[in-house]
């Protein structure tokens, strides 16, 4: 079962527990409440799993492909590496399954703090689109995931001014910037479809 807690302040190695002191797990039912889905899968069968192909037809998604994140196998892995750090969000849910090796998924709560998911092989997240968020590997450093989406993949992603070093007021505001691009975009996006 998944495991999922608040993180601390620090600043260490983002591949370390960051675990609050004292301990704050967040079970699945709060993170259902951040509109953050969850299923343990059997990896070892997703290419054949009827109870992937049943989520994939519920929920409609059509693409698939599968991603290895090491440095022997993602080419420029440093920076990669450093993009799927910083806060971001996405017009479109987010999906993966992990396959092999293990890795951290944080999202932010509904106060802003940020939520620590720890994911290993066999486990599958959704992350609705619009919630901010990041991914880093943890000390295994390595994770093999499918990666799942309506349609093809989107190129849609937004950076937080926080992540390129703002703070105070200004992170807010770009913050409020971008959330009003994801409306735009998203009714841009519905307009198109009628």
């Amino acid at each position: 079962m998944v495991q999922a807690w608040y993180m601390d302040e620090s600043a260490a190695d983002p591949r370390l527990p960051h675990r609050a002191q004292p301990d704050r797990p967040v079970g699945l039912e709060q993170l259902r409440t951040l509109g953050v889905l969850y299923w343990k899968l059997d990896a070892d069968k997703y290419e054949n799993d009827p109870e992937l192909e049943k989520i994939r037809k519920e929920r409609n998604y059509s693409w698939m492909d599968i991603i290895t994140i090491c440095k022997e196998k993602l080419p420029n892995y440093e920076e990669k590496i450093k993009m799927f750090f910083e806060e971001h969000l996405h017009l479109d849910e987010e999906i993966r399954y992990i396959l092999e090796g293990s890795g951290y998924f944080d999202v932010r709560d509904k106060e802003d703090k940020w939520i620590r998911i720890s994911m290993e092989k066999g486990d599958m997240i959704t992350l609705p689109a619009g919630i901010y968020h990041r991914f880093t590997l943890d000390e295994k450093v390595r994770v093999c995931c499918a990666v799942l989406c309506r349609g093809r993949l989107p190129d849609t992603r937004a950076v937080t001014e926080r992540a390129s070093g703002a703070c105070g007021q200004g992170a807010l505001a770009g913050r409020i910037r971008i959330s009003l691009l994801f409306l735009v975009d998203s009714a841009t996006a519905l307009i198109h479809r009628l």
